[in-house]
């Protein structure tokens, strides 16, 4: 059979492959927008993970036809954007190969399902991570060192960002 590619050509991009089942269901973002001093203080990104497709109905407004408003069917994907809680904030300063983290600082109370994250197994483990960071934000030596670490940040960090966690 010659010129195989036009009588059976592949089907798809070769990009896509290898087409196989994610090991991880959590995405993962690969690149962040710049920072832009002059905006408020705003979220960037927000954690969702995809529950499905299905098709909506909807109208199509095109001047010149003459049928102005048509209706056409198209393929959607439901998003579910569980509730999120901010547990830590991260300072960045800025040095000549990018942004460096200055200072971490957890909240003072964190779930469970935040602390599973932390663990690769949760069930064998004695769970007692960030039992002696939590002590920090009741005695005074560790409240002055946490207002310390905040005034720092203020003074020396480009960009603060915030570690949240979703609620599922």
């Amino acid at each position: 059979m010659s010129h195989r590619k036009f009588h059976a050509p592949r089907h798809g991009h070769m990009g896509f492959l290898p087409c196989k089942r994610s090991k991880k269901h959590r995405g993962k973002p690969r690149s962040w927008p710049q920072d832009d001093p002059s905006q408020p203080v705003h979220l960037t990104a927000f954690m969702g993970y995809k529950a499905g497709m299905t098709h909506i109905l909807r109208e199509v407004h095109r001047t010149g036809l003459k049928q102005a408003k048509r209706e056409s069917v198209e393929a959607v994907t439901i998003i579910e954007t569980p509730p999120v809680m901010v547990v830590g904030v991260v300072g960045y300063i800025d040095t000549v190969r990018g942004l460096r983290s200055f200072k971490t600082i957890f909240a003072e109370h964190l779930s469970d399902e935040c602390k599973r994250r932390f663990y690769k197994s949760w069930y064998k483990s004695k769970k007692k991570a960030f039992t002696k960071y939590a002590k920090k934000w009741t005695d005074e030596s560790g409240k002055k060192q946490l207002e310390k670490d905040f005034n720092n940040m203020k003074k020396y960090c480009t960009s603060i960002r915030v570690l949240i966690h979703t609620q599922v």
